[in-house]
């Protein structure tokens, strides 16, 4: 994929839409879609896997934070997720089919995948059957490796990123080896990804790797999560998009 066919890519994200809690407007809902949509941002936002491997629109695993239900994501499946209404807010988790009915192609829309680590095949493939008839700017991401070849094999056209932090967390990472998170870390996995772009955390730049990776093979770079006006500045200095929230670009 061409460096010009991903031009799209370089500008604002909103983070889970343009969310704000405190006027109602919760992470990853219809209604953070559409403010985002209404200041013309693109839009980043998670996709979990239902227990009928169909992909709802949700961060969490588990359903307690976000909702009244308790509970993970993947115990129920997906027309049982969508039925939920969302604790602070007047939606409903959101199905993929919803979202880009809502977005209709008006910005680009930006999806990470929420790995099930080989934990369900279906997943991918209905992702990517879903995604099939979609005529507006749209990508995947995520961080596990087999997720993004994965979807090389069943949708080549679709942009796909792989996702990058310094993984020092070995708790929230406990399902990975060290060598895998140093692999991961250092995009030595990106010869398995084969990724169009990288988003690396603002937190580790600069880093070798996705420098390397944006200079000498031609990868754009997106930053998360921009969250101050040093944020803002580095993600300037380093990288050519950034995922923000709570500050404006």
């Amino acid at each position: 994929m061409t460096r010009d066919a991903l031009a799209w890519l370089k500008r604002p994200i909103a983070h889970r839409g343009l969310h704000d809690e405190a006027q109602g407007i919760v992470e990853n809902s219809a209604s953070a879609v559409a403010a985002a949509i209404a200041k013309g941002y693109a839009v980043e936002v998670d996709l979990q896997c239902a227990a009928d491997g169909l992909p709802v629109v949700f961060h969490d695993e588990q359903l307690d934070q976000l909702t009244r239900e308790k509970g993970p994501v993947a115990a129920r499946d997906a027309a049982s997720l969508c039925a939920i209404p969302l604790r602070h807010g007047k939606g409903h988790i959101l199905s993929l089919a919803g979202l880009l009915d809502l977005v209709d192609g008006r910005v680009p829309l930006v999806l990470e995948v929420k790995s099930t680590w080989g934990g369900d095949p279906r997943y991918e493939a209905s992702i990517a059957e879903i995604l099939k008839s979609y005529r507006g700017p749209v990508a995947v991401m995520s961080f596990d490796p087999d997720c993004v070849a994965a979807f090389k094999r069943l949708a080549p056209r679709l942009p796909r990123g792989l996702i990058s932090e310094r993984f020092a967390d070995t708790r929230h990472w406990s399902n990975l080896s060290p060598l895998r998170r140093f692999a991961m870390r250092h995009l030595l996995t990106a010869a398995l990804a084969r990724p169009d772009f990288i988003a690396y955390d603002i937190k580790a730049l600069p880093a070798l790797a996705p420098a390397m990776a944006r200079s000498l093979f031609g990868l754009p770079l997106l930053t998360w999560t921009v969250r101050s006006e040093a944020d803002k500045a580095k993600a300037k200095r380093y990288a050519d998009a950034m995922i923000f929230e709570g500050v404006l670009p």
